[in-house]
């Protein structure tokens, strides 16, 4: 077959590749590449609260306090698959002025020196990220209406230690009850406890503690915790609840994690960040490694290095070096409640060992 013009001429030798019609780009946009600007000029901030999408950061921390600005930030799309929570230490660019209407862009996440999770249930294998860069954990807990769960508090200790965090635990409405018995099941770890009445809130002795490290507070609902952080914090206006007479549980008030700025009253110097929680009725611990429990009992631990591989180190383990240790009287009382709690601890989450 021949492409012939009205001439007869081959009409082909008239053509080049200018001809050629192209398709535009309709987007008028460059191709798509995996190259990522550096951002070497991005700001370092702290992460102080996530609300729908949006990102309250504050900038210049630890310079001079002109410089110190509270932002609002967006995720960068290549963050879209990173969990970005309070507590993070994140990369800032764009507009970081911290004027009305203004918007940054959260570009990078610094490594995190600890990450406080839970998880649904015990079976779940979903992470629910609570708090980054957390090195302190103060358990509030009620002597009274709604009445102290022993169990919860175990699973709030396995969490903490899991995470290499330091719990502390504040036992509020000592007025309604003696909180004597319920304080027992605590003895042998190396916990520091604060007892609260009303009307006599230990807030100066707690604050001493909160001083130089950043605490994340939690705990079940109606115990207190909200009023706690708003005697800590003046100003910071947390809602605060009660408890239903009926069920004896307590409302949620809190519905996200804030950071908060601990400056301590003078003369004391000093500061550090109280990290609000909403109140849960249930710690799941499916992300735990037990293994980390252990290591939490640092004396222990080293005794354990002769037990047989996969020993439970329970009670009721055979050929356990801390269960001989124990009989023959090498631990001492200090170290046999010590030991008791680690095994409560443990068999709180035997399923996974």
């Amino acid at each position: 077959m021949s492409w012939l013009d009205d001439d007869g001429d081959d009409e082909l030798d008239d053509f080049d590749e200018s001809q050629i019609r192209m398709r535009p780009n309709p987007k008028a946009n460059r191709p798509r590449t995996k190259r990522r600007p550096a951002h070497s000029d991005a700001e370092i901030g702290r992460v102080l609260g996530v609300d729908r999408g949006r990102y309250t950061v504050l900038l210049g921390e630890g310079g001079d306090a002109d410089d110190e600005r509270t932002i609002t930030a967006a995720r960068a799309r290549e963050l879209r698959r990173t969990p970005i929570v309070t507590g993070d230490a994140a990369r800032v660019v764009g507009d970081v002025s911290g004027e009305d209407g203004t918007l940054g862009r959260i570009v990078g996440i610094l490594e995190r020196s600890s990450l406080l999770r839970r998880s649904a249930d015990d079976t779940d294998q979903v992470e629910r990220v609570i708090v980054a860069n957390a090195d302190q954990m103060l358990i509030v807990v009620a002597a009274a209406d709604p009445e102290p769960r022993e169990r919860l508090v175990d699973r709030y200790l396995v969490a903490a230690l899991d995470a290499g965090i330091r719990p502390l635990l504040v036992v509020t409405k000592t007025d309604l009850a003696d909180p004597s018995e319920f304080l027992k099941h605590f003895e042998g770890l190396d916990l520091q406890v604060f007892t609260s009445a009303q009307g006599e809130m230990p807030v100066d002795e707690i604050g001493r503690a909160l001083i130089g490290h950043s605490t994340v507070f939690v705990g079940h609902s109606g115990v207190g915790k909200s009023t706690l952080v708003n005697a800590l914090v003046p100003g910071a206006g947390r809602a605060t609840g009660h408890v239903n007479e009926v069920t004896g549980r307590g409302r949620h008030t809190s519905s996200s994690t804030v950071s908060l700025r601990y400056v301590a009253p003078a003369p004391t110097p000093g500061s550090g960040w109280v990290i609000d929680t909403p109140g849960v009725r249930s710690f799941g611990l499916g992300h735990v490694d037990p293994q980390n429990i252990l290591a939490a009992f640092t004396e222990l631990a080293a005794i354990a290095e002769n037990c047989p591989r996969g020993c439970t180190h329970r009670a009721d383990a055979e050929d356990c070096a801390l269960n001989e240790a124990a009989a023959d009287g090498a631990l001492g009382d200090a170290g046999l409640a010590r030991l008791e709690s680690l095994q409560r601890l443990l068999a709180t989450f035997a399923d996974k060992l």
